[in-house]
């Protein structure tokens, strides 16, 4: 475990009286050429210009089916939905999230631990990489709610206190993702702007943030500016493919009111040499299953 201080600049402003652009000080891919990975060159130069990289296939049919049997056990388990680290649909009252899944089940333990996982983490942000935050998401079909826009470096900075861009995350889709069924949205190159949001940071804001985001959501008046700028990109693909995308991308996603259910796994990747501080704009840290203290490396 790792003792958190403040005594750090604050270059990425946030949820003050107004909503404020900073341009991004932080490099995207902070790994250099002879920095060894999975990922090729081409790619690379995609995710430091788009903000994202998907990948077609990165785990095959048979361990898409090990996945999708794990999920289904532990939404099905009573302890689990009764877990603080479980999140509840409003509408429906099924779990939609379960956190820091790769601490619950080794199975999900034994997916971060993948070098086709960490490994492109680790070359992306050019370190060591401990994990921030690990769930898995259900979205089943007839009326599962979306989630609004926003960037996650703007909660994991003001709320976890991440003092850099320095954080990947992965969405591994465990179901098909068609372009009716609530599919992750990203507006391409927003990642290279910080939008600190306006309004202060409620206490305990992540028990309402977890089923509805409010706090560090930007104005309609910047969502459609930056809409404009950058034009969306959903994403679609079979089960077993996966999306990478910075941490500061802009990005949300729609209901599902198909028959067609929407499950990932979702990990976050900070760098060893990112480590969290004190929050920069929130009176209290968030709990540790959402996001982590313990800034052990990968291994």
């Amino acid at each position: 475990m790792t003792t958190m201080t403040r005594n750090v600049t604050d270059l990425y402003p946030t949820r003050g009286a107004t909503e404020v652009a900073t341009p991004r000080q932080d490099p995207v891919v902070w790994g250099g050429p002879d920095t060894p990975g999975p990922v090729p060159a081409g790619d690379l130069e995609a995710l430091d210009r788009d903000g994202f990289l998907a990948v077609d296939q990165l785990i095959g049919p048979d361990e898409v089916g090990v996945y999708q049997r794990e999920l289904e056990r532990l939404i099905s388990d009573p302890a689990i939905r009764a877990d603080e680290r479980s999140v509840v649909e409003p509408k429906s009252q099924e779990i939609r999230s379960v956190f820091e899944v790769h601490r619950i089940s080794e199975v999900f333990a034994n997916l971060v631990r993948d070098e086709r996982v960490v490994g492109r983490a680790r070359q992306i942000l050019g370190s060591d990489v401990y994990v921030h935050q690990s769930r898995i998401n259900v979205k089943p079909g007839f009326g599962a709610s979306g989630f609004y826009w926003h960037s996650d470096f703007e909660t994991w900075h003001a709320e976890d206190g991440l003092p850099n861009m320095r954080t990947i995350s992965v969405s591994i889709a465990l179901t098909e993702n068609y372009d009716t069924n609530g599919g992750l949205m990203i507006m391409p190159g927003s990642h290279k702007t910080f939008l600190g949001c306006a309004g202060a940071t409620p206490k305990d804001n992540y028990k309402k943030s977890l089923q509805m985001q409010d706090a560090g959501t930007p104005s309609d008046e910047a969502l459609t500016r930056m809409a404009s700028e950058y034009g969306i990109r959903l994403f679609t693909g079979k089960a077993g493919s996966a999306t990478w995308f910075d941490c500061n991308a802009m990005h949300g996603s729609g209901d599902n009111i198909t028959p067609f259910p929407r499950s990932n796994v979702f990990i976050v990747f900070n760098s060893v040499e990112n480590t969290a501080v004190e929050p920069f704009a929130a009176p209290i840290r968030r709990p540790e299953f959402i996001g982590a203290r313990d800034f052990t490396p990968v291994r």
